[in-house]
């Protein structure tokens, strides 16, 4: 069976508080720990009222803290913003308090808006040093070498795996190059994702850990009992994304039964654009969806995400789909 992950933001809801948020992603991943996720990985954003993982490392603690076996990890820490050390003894931390349970997935944008980056105090052309910040920091995390002057204490020796995170092109080849897993961000921008993938597996170059190339890709998945219902669910998301394109981030707003009411007609395509790498229905029709998009793709793992208005109701979506997992490698395994 094809491992099965999750992705949370710890999405802010409309009346709700990041208090409660981070309270939900707790809940949440114990939900997915039960439900035999592999992974629970969080996302670094920042400036944005609508998500509550902006600590992306203190929330990891917390949710290792409070889970027994999933492993968790950051999907991801955008290392442009932080000095490697610092992220080393970050994660070697986390390593070390949380052993063979620690991601750390990294991405190159800043995940906010360029006042905000300037306001991180990194500088913006640190996107141009990400090849060589990602070698170093795996360094830290590597046995300690004779003479070595800087280590991160702890960290030294967790060898944390280390995932690249992309939406383009860039991503696949550095991970390839560097013989690292690689986790393409098709929930929000699937443009590039044929050719990524192609790219990825095709130039991919062994390496100790990995000797062969791992891919996950990233889907959004909205489920109900019915298909309708679970259109209404996934609403929220379209909103919200339609809302961060225009300059307007907020929290998750409301579910709505008409969401061309609430979207500009030309927004519309690329809302539908960017969140077309999902399964969204009944649990049927996030079977087959799912389905397709494993058969298309070929992944070496899948981790899903949904950002859902209601805490219960995403609890249960997550549930169909995993039991859509479930059922596509019992399928498969019955038919080797």
């Amino acid at each position: 069976m094809i491992p099965y992950s999750m992705l949370d933001l710890s999405p802010v809801p409309e009346g709700s508080s990041a208090a409660d948020a981070l309270a939900n992603t707790l809940d949440l991943a114990r939900h997915a720990e039960a439900l035999g996720f592999n992974r629970f990985w969080l996302a670094e954003h920042h400036n944005m009222v609508g998500i509550a993982s902006a600590a992306t490392s203190v929330v990891i603690g917390h949710v290792a803290a409070g889970t027994k076996t999933i492993r968790v990890g950051a999907g991801g820490v955008m290392l442009p913003n932080h000095a490697p050390l610092v992220i080393a003894e970050q994660f070697g931390t986390l390593a070390t308090l949380f052993p063979d349970r620690i991601d750390l997935g990294l991405g190159r944008a800043p995940g906010t808006d360029m006042a905000t980056a300037r306001a991180l105090r990194r500088s913006l052309e640190n996107g141009d040093n990400f090849p060589q910040d990602v070698l170093e920091l795996i360094g830290y995390f590597e046995p300690e070498v004779p003479e070595q002057r800087v280590r991160a204490f702890p960290g030294t020796g967790t060898q944390v795996p280390v995932w690249i995170l992309g939406s383009s092109l860039y991503g696949a080849q550095l991970a390839a190059h560097f013989g690292l897993p690689y986790a393409f961000a098709s929930h929000f921008a699937p443009a590039a994702l044929d050719q990524a993938v192609e790219i990825y597996r095709e130039t991919y170059r062994p390496s100790q850990r990995w000797p062969r190339p791992h891919f996950m890709l990233a889907v959004n998945v909205f489920a109900a009992p019915t298909d309708r219902e679970a259109a209404y669910l996934r609403s929220s998301m379209q909103q919200a994304f339609a809302n961060l394109r225009t300059g307007r981030p907020g929290p998750l707003p409301r579910p709505v039964e008409d969401i061309d009411a609430v979207i500009d007609p030309s927004m519309r395509p690329m809302v539908d654009e960017a969140l077309r790498v999902s399964a969204v229905g009944s649990p049927d029709t996030v079977e087959r969806q799912l389905g397709a998009l494993i058969d298309r793709y070929r992944p070496d793992e899948v981790i899903m995400t949904g950002q859902i208005h209601d805490h219960a109701a995403r609890k249960a979506s997550f549930t169909i789909a995993a039991e859509a997992m479930q059922s596509l490698g019992a399928a498969r395994t019955a038919a080797q």
